[in-house]
């Protein structure tokens, strides 16, 4: 299987969003070339970083009430829940699991990056919130949509 690699293809040109990817794809990478004695910490360290990313973007969702965020967070919880599993296995020293779910986590990641995150990254932009600052500039927008109306600009 062909391992994640950080490309241009996997930015969403949204720097909060891509620190993040891009760290949790490094992160991936050390746990690929990591030797057995250290394979459970760099999948460890990956979890943490993972569920960071994953809560940041939830409370993004929650905060502009995107519509595909019950979805989103969805995903972002059954994949916690196998890395979880993954951890609990490799610290029972299961580590071929741990190597099989990394092979596995790179591909749905690609996927879901340039999927639903992408989709988020959008609907970030469309309301105008910054999400280093967590101020929306186009609040009318989002209570327009909570209440199935359009948008007087559009």
């Amino acid at each position: 299987m062909t391992r994640l690699q950080w490309s241009a293809a996997l930015s969403l040109d949204m720097p909060a969003i891509d620190d993040g990817h891009q760290r949790l794809v490094e992160l991936l990478d050390l746990a690929h070339e990591a030797r057995d004695t250290s394979l459970v910490d760099r999948w460890r360290d990956l979890f943490t970083h993972t569920a960071l990313i994953f809560e940041r973007e939830d409370r993004w969702m929650n905060a502009t009430r995107f519509s595909s965020g019950p979805v989103h967070s969805t995903q972002h919880k059954v994949v916690l829940q196998v890395m979880s599993e993954g951890l609990a296995a490799g610290e029972a020293g299961d580590l071929a699991t741990v190597r099989q779910m990394a092979g596995e986590l790179g591909q749905w990641f690609a996927n879901h990056s340039q999927s639903m995150d992408a989709a988020l990254a959008l609907h970030l932009r469309k309301t105008g919130y910054d999400p280093a600052t967590g101020v929306l500039s186009m609040p009318d927008d989002i209570a327009l949509a909570a209440q199935g109306r359009a948008s007087p600009q559009a």
